[in-house]
């Protein structure tokens, strides 16, 4: 495993002051800082490469060296330890590492890491953007908050084939003539494998799932009621066809998906309408903000839902 996670052809500092090193990766890689001890002088090395949006790393301080940094937050990183042992400190916790296991750590995680004298590790970082991609293009749903890896230590051979990858990555980005696009397809992979492997807060349920499906697109209109909703773009959003989205919806809630559209913009306005807090400046408006572009037919259909015209129910709020 040592000999395929970057060769000497990647080598920026060998034997070098730790100091030196570290300023490198401020200025190349990302911002931390070192404390060593006060005897001594260690030998640090670094090989490091970029590919596509990652940066890869192969680092030693040659001594006991202790690295921290405020949380990344807009970058993913990703350690194996390759030699020694390394501890991490996290909220309320710690974990030794030892060769073979593998450290992540999310981007509102500060990083705080000690290093053994003969430790080497091969880091990997990967932004926030790639992985929220991977989910967009896949349709795998995360929180609003970002994607979160809830695992953060594993034993390497517990990854199927990941140390693998890292390889085949690492050779890649040492050939002689290196494509963008290639590189950017093997870190799709690389995302794409981390995401599948790994415990994090992704939902990767197949939108095949009728159930799951479903609920999503009641989300995308709830989420878009102001917007020109077609059943063509629900049925496209859910991977299906219109004629199963009809059914999806006659099933699950005995109407057609324009019908409820409808009624949940009419929802809306009400809710509009009867809140004291909500600024209404006039009815054609707020009809007009939800698509309803004839304010007569508008009114007739508001009265059918609700038993008395948009008008009477903005004069009783005043009441």
């Amino acid at each position: 495993m040592d000999n395929r996670l970057l060769s000497e052809r990647s080598r920026v500092f060998e034997r070098a002051d730790p100091y030196a090193v570290s300023g490198y990766v401020n200025q190349h890689v990302g911002m931390h800082c070192i404390r060593l001890p006060a005897a001594g002088h260690p030998e640090a090395s670094l090989n490091h490469r970029k590919f596509a949006n990652l940066d890869l790393c192969r680092i030693s301080y040659g001594g006991s060296v202790r690295v921290t940094s405020p949380a990344l937050e807009t970058i993913y990183h990703l350690q194996i330890l390759l030699s020694g042992h390394c501890l991490w400190r996290g909220y309320k916790q710690e974990h030794y590492l030892a060769p073979g296991e593998l450290l992540l750590i999310n981007p509102d995680d500060p990083v705080d890491l000690t290093y053994s004298d003969d430790c080497e590790k091969f880091i990997l970082k990967l932004p926030t953007t790639l992985l929220e991609s991977i989910c967009q293009e896949q349709r795998w749903h995360y929180p609003s908050q970002g994607v979160r890896f809830l695992q953060n230590h594993y034993q390497l051979d517990e990854l199927e084939g990941f140390v693998n990858l890292l390889a085949m990555v690492c050779n890649e980005a040492e050939t002689g003539d290196p494509l963008l696009r290639v590189q950017e397809h093997y870190a799709q992979i690389v995302g794409s494998k981390m995401l599948s492997l790994m415990k994090t807060n992704v939902s990767r349920e197949s939108l095949c799932s009728q159930a799951a499906s479903f609920e999503r697109i009641l989300d995308f209109i709830d989420n878009n009621l102001k917007q020109d909703i077609s059943s063509e773009a629900l049925a496209q959003q859910a991977n299906m066809s219109l004629r199963s989205l009809y059914a999806l919806f006659e099933r699950h809630l005995g109407t057609t998906p324009k019908h409820y559209i409808r009624q949940k913009r009419l929802e809306r306005i009400r809710a509009a309408l009867v809140d004291p807090s909500c600024n209404v400046r006039n009815l054609t408006e707020l009809a007009l903000d939800y698509g309803f572009l004839h304010l007569g037919r508008f009114s007739e259909t508001y009265r059918n839902q609700f038993g008395e015209l948009p008008s009477d129910t903005l004069k009783r709020r005043g009441l």
